[in-house]
């Protein structure tokens, strides 16, 4: 089972890339350090671990907003400015990656070089500037690392229960069974809203009317973009669980709780009820995005796109009315460094 909104051709693969021996100096040049990158639409993403106990620990971290699908729906191409920033961010990753003396890394890229016609040139044109080879996914691998990422965060119950991961030009829906050690996915969907991507489609408005018109349509689109999901979804699960994994999710935790600033160790694993989040998406929709802006945990960074996510966690939550969201700060990355590392144990 399984679908995506948007058959289209993608190069991926499972096979980790070996990244080229350097000379190496300081404290890290005896350490065997595993690197996993993310490009998304909206952010780009690098982790570097090395293998502790059964899991890892976090060497070093990176993020940048790069939006690199801004315009994409539009012009079906990724813009010279977006890869010019998103260029500049993998430079970043790369000279990471040869100071943390990384052993063995993926890196992959989603739903803006799927869709992209250009796709494959910026790809060409990354690994050319500075060595980093993304591998595009496909949106059921997408899907299947993000849940191999958070699947620990997910609340102990029976029946199946929903992994989502609102992206900037996609989202993944995961239908799971966690009966056993390590869950089985029982379908997915993908479809082709994101937080970028429902923002550039729906627009916002100048006042209040139009901004609750403009968020009225985000939930249409969302809806549609979900319905044949939704029609497969089992009825009458006695108490639905429901996790999500992105950014949208871990700022909207973040002003549940009413953080200054970002805190990871609060939000990772935060349990919201429901109505407290929806109150949430019913506030930031009427706002401006000047006002969303001085929330200190949303920022001018994340004050345009975040409605759209709120649109598409409602909808979400509709279709499966869990009573309680789970937060993960974790996912593809941290899936990808699962396997990565599970390849390499004995």
């Amino acid at each position: 089972m399984g679908d995506s909104s948007a058959k289209m051709p993608y190069r991926g693969t499972d096979s980790p890339r070996p990244v080229p021996p350097r000379p190496m100096r300081g404290r890290w040049s005896n350490a065997r350090h595993y690197a996993a990158l993310d490009l998304g639409t909206n952010n780009c993403r690098l982790l570097i671990a090395r293998p502790q106990g059964p899991g890892f620990a976090v060497v070093d971290a990176f993020s940048r907003i790069v939006r690199l699908g801004e315009g994409l729906a539009a012009s079906g191409r990724l813009s010279d400015d977006a890869i010019e920033r998103t260029i500049a961010a993998l430079r970043v990753c790369a000279d990471k990656l040869k100071r943390r003396n990384v052993l063995i890394a993926r890196s992959v890229a989603t739903e803006a070089c799927r869709r992209a016609s250009n796709g494959e040139a910026f790809i060409e044109r990354a690994y050319a500037e500075t060595g980093i080879h993304l591998d595009i996914i496909s949106a059921e691998e997408e899907a299947r690392l993000a849940v191999l990422g958070c699947h620990a965060l997910i609340e102990p119950g029976n029946g199946p229960a929903v992994v989502f991961d609102i992206g900037g030009g996609s989202t993944e829906l995961v239908l799971i069974d966690t009966a056993g050690p390590v869950p089985r996915v029982l379908d997915w969907h993908s479809m082709p809203w994101g937080v970028v991507s429902l923002t550039e489609s729906a627009g916002g408005g100048e006042d209040r009317e139009g901004r609750l018109n403009a968020y009225r349509r985000m939930c249409e689109l969302a809806s549609e973009g979900m319905a044949r999901f939704a029609a497969r979804l089992p009825r009458g699960a006695t108490r639905p669980r429901l996790l999500g994994t992105s950014g949208t999710v871990t700022t909207l935790g973040s002003v549940h709780l009413g953080l200054s600033h970002y805190d990871r160790s609060a939000v990772d694993g935060l349990i919201v009820p429901s109505p407290a989040m929806r109150r949430i998406c019913s506030d930031l929709s009427g706002m401006s995005v000047a006002e969303r802006a001085r929330w200190a945990c949303i920022g001018n960074e994340r004050a345009e796109l975040v409605v759209a996510g709120c649109a598409i966690l409602e909808t979400i939550m509709d279709i499966w009315p869990a009573e309680r969201l789970g937060i993960a700060d974790r996912g593809i990355r941290e899936g990808i460094l699962k396997r990565l590392m599970g390849a390499a144990r004995p």
